[in-house]
């Protein structure tokens, strides 16, 4: 998204054709991890309607409040969510039959209503949020966490895009090299994480929110100026 605003194209197709490419790069690492089985699917079918009913309302609720504090609000608080990623966990979960009845009627919703709702209102980070939310609050293994993440990245994209796509705010002309890239960066990613395991998906989520801090840093404390 950066790069597509920096090229000087217009907010909404940026949009648009960054959640065209998306898609594919999501269902791609998505589709690898279904085929190793390492998704939970009674987590994710219990989280997808939550997801898109926060999504919804977080698009909405843009209207009424400023990003910009929204932004800062994260900036302050990545840090402590890459400290408490780094804490050991014991008996992590692999399986549904690990997770109780408040885990799946109630704790999960939450967690996906909460990031479906952030998704909606501001977006960055989307899916490592995802991932450390499973994995810090609920203990789920950080490739189940990665795998179920992609569920409800790629249901939101599908979403996003065809709304992007009717309203005509697709660039498709730079989005096919850009979904070609991400479908490879997708299987890539998805083939490290399910070979190299906890450890690599671990090092990679920290990096993620490093770039994201300091994104978000430059964008709205105004950082580039001092640049």
């Amino acid at each position: 998204m950066p790069s597509l605003l920096i090229a000087g194209i217009p907010p909404q197709l940026v949009l648009g054709t960054n959640k065209f490419a998306a898609m594919f790069g999501t269902g791609t690492a998505l589709s690898n991890f279904i085929r190793n089985k390492k998704v939970i699917w009674k987590i994710a079918f219990t989280g997808i309607a939550f997801s898109l009913t926060g999504s919804v309302l977080g698009a909405k609720a843009i209207l009424l409040f400023n990003q910009e504090t929204v932004a800062k609000i994260i900036i302050a608080l990545l840090p402590v969510t890459a400290i408490v990623t780094l804490i050991p966990k014991k008996k992590l979960k692999t399986k549904a039959s690990s997770f109780t009845k408040a885990n799946l009627f109630f704790h999960i919703p939450l967690i996906c209503l909460i990031i479906g709702f952030y998704d909606g209102f501001f977006g960055p980070g989307t899916g490592s949020f995802l991932i450390f939310f499973f994995y810090a609050f609920l203990g789920l293994h950080l490739v189940n966490s990665s795998a179920i993440s992609k569920v409800f990245n790629l249901t939101s994209n599908i979403g996003a895009f065809i709304a992007f796509a009717i309203a005509g705010k697709v660039l498709y002309a730079v989005g096919i090299p850009i979904a070609i890239a991400n479908i490879v960066g997708g299987f890539l990613g998805s083939h490290l994480a399910i070979r190299k395991g906890q450890k690599l998906v671990k090092i990679f989520l920290i990096i993620a929110f490093i770039i994201l801090f300091i994104t978000l840093a430059v964008k709205y404390l105004n950082l580039g100026e001092l640049l």
